[in-house]
């Protein structure tokens, strides 16, 4: 069995929350208070704080309409027993949001929403992370505050203004780039990867509904140093 002294417990929650698609989520039921758990899509925003795209016509909607506090629960969908993956719960709230960014950021990850994302009964909500809990496997187990799992953008003003333009000039030009990265330096199957997003601490892959996240070396907080990571993890991808 493993221990904790050998997990980057940071590093483990946020692969699982920029690789994560979908996940469980635990509202508490208006008047009640009775624990209600459901489905539900997930993309990330900047920092790595889970977006969600919610209609009115939803239990756990109302649910949080009427107490915000939710929990919600991702994991690696790892083949075999679920139970020897790792997950990550995220505890914290739900509100709406009505940044530009936060649709786009969404919609980049699952595309097929934009079919209902205008709808009056549906809005995108962001859940505020106060603390998680990570299960990395048997007796693997560490509790994170939020800023262990989300990343600095403090300092990163240029990198989130440029972020649309990389990503999408990574998509247009540098398809051969992000299928070097998932394959070589991830071991994600060969196929057409394109760019879903970029922060200070990595860049998500996507091909369907499959997500990989790789890691940078160093932060990045311009769109300078952003270039020269993404070349020199390229090089290092030929090489392998």
């Amino acid at each position: 069995m493993k221990s904790n002294s050998d997990l980057d417990a940071r590093l483990a929650s946020k692969k699982l929350l920029h690789e994560g698609r979908s996940g469980a989520l635990a509202t508490l039921m208006a008047g009640s208070g009775d624990p209600y758990c459901s489905l539900v899509n997930v993309a990330t925003d900047i920092d790595g704080a889970p977006l969600l795209l919610l209609s009115l016509l939803a239990l756990h909607t109302k649910n949080i309409l009427a107490d915000p506090r939710v929990s919600l629960m991702l994991d690696e969908r790892k083949e075999g027993d679920p139970l020897e993956g790792a997950r990550v719960m995220l505890m914290g709230r739900a509100d709406v949001s009505g940044e530009a960014d936060v649709r786009r950021r969404y919609l980049a990850r699952h595309p097929d929403a934009a079919q209902y994302a205008d709808f009056g009964d549906f809005a995108f909500y962001k859940v505020s992370i106060d603390r998680a809990h990570l299960v990395a496997g048997f007796g693997r187990i560490v509790d994170l505050a939020a800023r262990d799992v989300l990343a600095d953008t403090s300092d990163a003003g240029a990198l989130i203004e440029a972020e649309a333009d990389a990503i999408a000039h990574m998509n247009a030009d540098h398809a051969d780039a992000m299928r070097l990265y998932a394959t070589k330096l991830l071991g994600g199957a060969d196929s057409e990867w394109r760019c879903a997003g970029i922060n200070p601490e990595g860049i998500e892959l996507q091909c369907g509904r499959a997500a990989l996240w790789l890691p940078f070396p160093a932060r990045v907080t311009t769109p300078i140093a952003l270039r020269q990571v993404l070349k020199d993890l390229a090089l290092r991808a030929r090489a392998e």
